[in-house]
């Protein structure tokens, strides 16, 4: 088969290495078109041969550059002659499977991966207005939707018109590389600048809005207990008002943001807790990666997370802003030794579900039931 894979982010290919490796190891074509320059799609493609291509979409469905995108779209596959088309990430999903309608008839085959709808239980008014009739016109042109999480793979086959609705849970994990890492705990605590002998509270994310991390910030101060520190991985525009939240509450000492960092395995093995209190998912991957590492979770109680995190046996959930909730399981956990154990076992049985070999089958069966 001759493949094209189109998503507005370019770095979304990061997720997809594994599975197209396989797609390439089999003598077919695979070939990206993102908005983002080449540079920002991992290099491992252009030195497996496939050609990246720049095609225009914006993050907004409203902008009227998505025009364009359209008619590159369709002259790419027209003049590619593709027999399967995989968008991911919803502008570049609408512009694609509008773009395909024509090439539909002829016999190419459109995909859409909808990484979590935008419209769910919960979910601002207008993200149903805006998003809701997109995706719902779009599924009459798709030929196979697969959706990541029970949620939005229950409202599919209720709601959207694709030809086939499929269930496959994320994109994978290399669990391997989290269960067999080895660290020296007290040596890791000390580089990151926690005291060794602190109660670690762990969170892996980009620093803005959605991602919630100044619940656990507030959960911190309310603990009121000076050897519980909160260290978070990642970057993002709300660093500034992350440290000044900490500040305020009195608790900066034992906040920790680290920015961007390559060792999330080694962080969370020196770890004691994985929080991730997220407004919206699609389906998480980094709460997966601290249950291969044997963490207890503290989780909000979101789509995309609940198909997971079990109240009372991975960790415990809590609505989003629920400061007290949060506060009282980072105290139940932390005066619970063999709690935290036997719910670390849990969920290290709970990731296999989500292996990156498990996944990469499934995906492997999609395809080839779309080909018979």
């Amino acid at each position: 088969m001759k493949i094209l894979y189109v998503t507005t982010i370019g770095s979304t290919m990061n997720f997809f290495s594994s599975f197209i490796r396989q797609l390439l190891d089999e003598g077919h074509t695979v070939d990206i078109a993102t908005n983002e320059s080449s540079s920002k799609v991992p290099r491992c493609y252009k030195e497996w041969g496939c050609t990246v291509y720049q095609i225009d979409t914006s993050r907004s469905p409203l902008n009227m550059g998505n025009i364009k995108a359209i008619t590159r779209i369709k002259a790419l596959v027209e003049k590619g002659k593709y027999d399967l088309v995989h968008c991911h990430t919803p502008v570049a999903a609408m512009c694609t499977r509008l773009a395909c309608c024509k090439d539909r008839k002829k016999g190419t085959k459109v995909f859409y991966t909808a990484h979590g709808f935008h419209f769910y239980e919960g979910a601002p008014l207008k993200n149903w207005l805006l998003y809701y009739p997109v995706e719902k016109i779009c599924s009459y042109f798709t030929d196979v939707l697969i959706t990541i999480n029970h949620e939005d793979y229950a409202l599919a086959k209720r709601k959207m018109k694709a030809k086939r609705v499929e269930y496959v849970p994320g994109v994978g994990v290399d669990l391997k590389k989290f269960e067999n890492v080895q660290v020296d705990r007290m040596v890791k605590r000390r580089e990151i600048g926690v005291p060794e002998d602190a109660f670690v509270l762990l969170s892996v994310g980009e620093l803005n809005a959605n991602k919630n991390h100044q619940i656990i910030i507030k959960a911190l101060a309310e603990v009121n207990n000076p050897s519980v520190h909160y260290v978070i991985a990642g970057m993002g525009d709300k660093k500034d008002a992350l440290l000044e939240l900490a500040k305020r509450l009195g608790v900066s000492q034992q906040v920790h943001l680290l920015g961007y960092r390559q060792d999330i395995p080694e962080l969370n093995k020196a770890a004691d807790v994985f929080c991730f209190p997220s407004y919206r998912e699609g389906l998480a991957i980094a709460p997966i990666e601290a249950m291969a590492s044997g963490l207890p979770l503290l989780t909000s109680n979101i789509r995309g997370v609940n198909d997971y995190s079990i109240d009372g046996v991975t960790g415990y959930m809590f609505k989003p802003p629920d400061v007290n909730g949060f506060s009282e399981g980072i105290k139940r956990l932390k005066e619970d030794d063999s709690l935290r154990i036997e719910m670390g076992k849990n969920n290290i049985e709970c990731a296999q579900q989500y292996s990156l070999a498990r996944i990469n089958t499934q995906m492997r069966e999609v395809y080839k039931i779309e080909r018979c």
